[in-house]
């Protein structure tokens, strides 16, 4: 098993429950390019107007994408809390059916992150996009 392949496996199997509930999972990891992609497939329990997924939970998907592509090819990094995030909906992220979420590091510093992530649907449109600022917890030296 490759270091990524490892990594990705440890980073499922320690998936917070709300990842789980909206059917994701880690699918790879760039460490190099410090990216993160997840795959999603939204229960319609989490849906309005039939398959339309709540904007709370793209959000969070996006979320999950962007914090992902820092901690999960980051060793050093403890903790990634949101100071900001902003989510554009271009198109209704369908319940139901693949979704993908790509993660990225645009820059970090010591203590700070700028990060930016898009879902694309099952037909590789983008549906949506979000850019953050978080604070960086790192571990003891």
């Amino acid at each position: 098993m490759t270091d990524t392949a490892a990594r990705i496996e440890s980073l499922n199997a320690r998936a917070p429950g709300f990842i789980k509930l909206l059917g994701g999972k880690i699918t790879a990891l760039d460490v190099e390019a410090q990216k993160a992609v997840f795959e999603f497939t939204v229960p319609l329990d989490f849906c309005h107007s039939g398959d339309v997924v709540q904007g709370g939970f793209v959000t969070a998907m996006l979320d999950a994408a962007m914090s992902h592509a820092l901690f999960g090819t980051e060793d050093t990094i403890s903790n990634v809390a949101s100071l900001d995030i902003t989510t554009q909906f271009i198109s209704a992220c369908r319940g139901n059916q693949p979704l993908s979420a790509i993660g990225r590091v645009k820059k970090a510093t010591f203590r700070t992150a700028f990060l930016e992530a898009e879902i694309h649907d099952a037909t590789g449109a983008v549906v949506a996009t979000a850019q953050s600022v978080a604070k960086l917890s790192r571990h003891p030296a």
